[in-house]
């Protein structure tokens, strides 16, 4: 099964996650799929907290693609989001 979480990077106490597409059965830093955005805990200042491709993760979910629970949460707080112009 397909599935679509978080994968951590990052240095010792500064986490900051990849979100991938990946096969369930693979380890969690593995190979992915596909890499359709990422997410940093602990931005400040000016840095980006959450990018996602939404287009992508509605495209993977079609495909039967099932989201981590987490990140199910973090696809609703940016849809949820208004959009920049």
């Amino acid at each position: 099964m397909v599935t679509i979480r978080l994968t951590r990077r990052g240095a010792k106490k500064q986490p900051f996650y990849h979100i991938v597409v990946t096969d369930s059965r693979k380890r969690q830093g593995g190979p992915a799929l596909e890499q359709i955005g990422y997410f940093n805990p602990i931005a400040t200042g000016k840095q980006q907290r959450l990018q996602l491709d939404l287009e992508r993760v509605d495209y993977w979910v079609s495909k039967g693609a099932k989201p981590s629970d987490r990140v199910a949460e973090l696809v609703s707080k940016q849809r949820r989001q208004p959009v920049a112009a």
